[in-house]
Formats: C-alpha cells, structure tokens, sequence
C-alpha cells in the first residue's frame, strides 16, 4: 500500500493499523516489518517468509500492522499448508514422517511435541542413539573427550593455593591451605614425628644442686 499524500489514505492507514497482529497463536508487535515479524513464529526462517509474501504478493518491507484479515487468514492457511501453495518437499522442516509418511511445515508448539516424541521413540527402541539419549551423552557424533564434559576438575591449583595431597578437598584436621612462598607461623608447634635438623643444637637442662 503507497501513501500518495492525500487524507484519505492516511486516514485509511491509521485505521487498519494494528499495534498487535495474532498469527497462529502468536502476537507480533506492528511496528515490525514483514520478514522480521513472521519470522519471530518458530518454525518459520526468512526464505520461507519471503516465499510466502511472494506467493500472496504483499510488500516485505512494510509494516505487519498494516495487514488485513483477510491477508493475515492467507498467511495462516500457508503456513498451515505449504504443500497447497505448490512449496517445494525439500522446503518443508518434516519429510516422510516415520509414523505417516507426510511431509509437513511444523510451527509453534508442534516441533517440540514432534521432538520429544522422537526421542522417546529412540529410548523405546534401545537404539545406539536412544542410549546416548538416556545417558545424557552428545548424539550426533560430537566430540566428548573435550568437550561436553561435567563436573570439576580435581587437584587443580587456584588462586597460587597448593592443595593438598590428599585431593581436592581441604587439609586434614581443619587447616587452611599454605599459599607459595610464604613462611609458617612464628607459634607453629613441631609435630611428634618432626626430626632435628643438622644445625639445630640440643637443649639440655643443668640441675642445680
């Protein structure tokens, strides 16, 4: 639709304006453009978007608040039927479901439906991927060694702190970890099992009589 300057039009526009425009259960602000705005629907990408507004030969670069019913209705029945509209097969995101054999456009709350149920399928077949599935392993062949690994590191140094032998966890009896560098404290009493040094002299004790 092309504003010529004139009232009439504009008056026209501000009326069919719509600060919210619902398509399938979705709210889409009308501010935005087309592509933009259909694309905010999950399951719809630009190309789709755009291949639909070329098949009902609407603007891409206006408004969405500016479309009609009856547009907004056409839009639907596209995305409801993509084959209808003669869409290619390799265009739709569902072919050759396992249960009908379609091929279908899944949208809106339908592909984490159809997801769920395909990995629930998996774990029921106890197929290779099934297990990863269960096990909360990386299915597509990712890497694991490296990546996708949980849980902290043990015997790690953090912060120029040693840690003790025994592990991750703090030293026995309750001390506080020695940072690098650093002396013991002056009234650090010597262990039962600590042996003299070599420049250490004996203390003796002189009775008087």
């Amino acid at each position: 639709m092309v504003f010529n300057g004139d009232t009439e039009n504009l008056a026209y526009l501000s009326e069919q304006y719509e600060n919210l425009v619902r398509i399938l259960g979705n709210d889409i602000h009308g501010e935005l453009n087309m592509l933009i705005g259909l694309s905010q629907i999950k399951g719809i990408g630009y190309m789709f978007a755009n291949s639909m507004l070329q098949v009902l030969k609407i603007d891409p670069h206006q408004k969405i608040g500016n479309l009609t019913a009856e547009q907004v209705s056409a839009i639907e029945k596209i995305i409801q039927d993509p084959k209808g509209a003669s869409f290619p097969t390799w265009f739709l995101n569902r072919r050759q479901d396992i249960e009908t054999g379609d091929d279908m456009h899944l949208v809106t709350s339908d592909i984490a439906f159809n997801i769920r149920n395909d990995v629930e399928r998996e774990k029921g077949l106890f197929s290779w991927r099934g297990y990863r599935h269960m096990y909360g392993l990386k299915v597509r062949g990712q890497r694991t060694r490296c990546t996708g690994r949980k849980g902290g590191a043990v015997g790690v140094a953090k912060g120029g702190k040693v840690l003790p032998k025994g592990g991750a966890g703090a030293p026995a009896g309750g001390g506080a970890a020695v940072e690098e560098g650093t002396a013991p404290a002056a009234d650090a009493k010597p262990t039962a099992d600590a042996k003299p040094t070599a420049d250490a002299k004996p203390i003796t004790t002189e009775k008087k009589e």
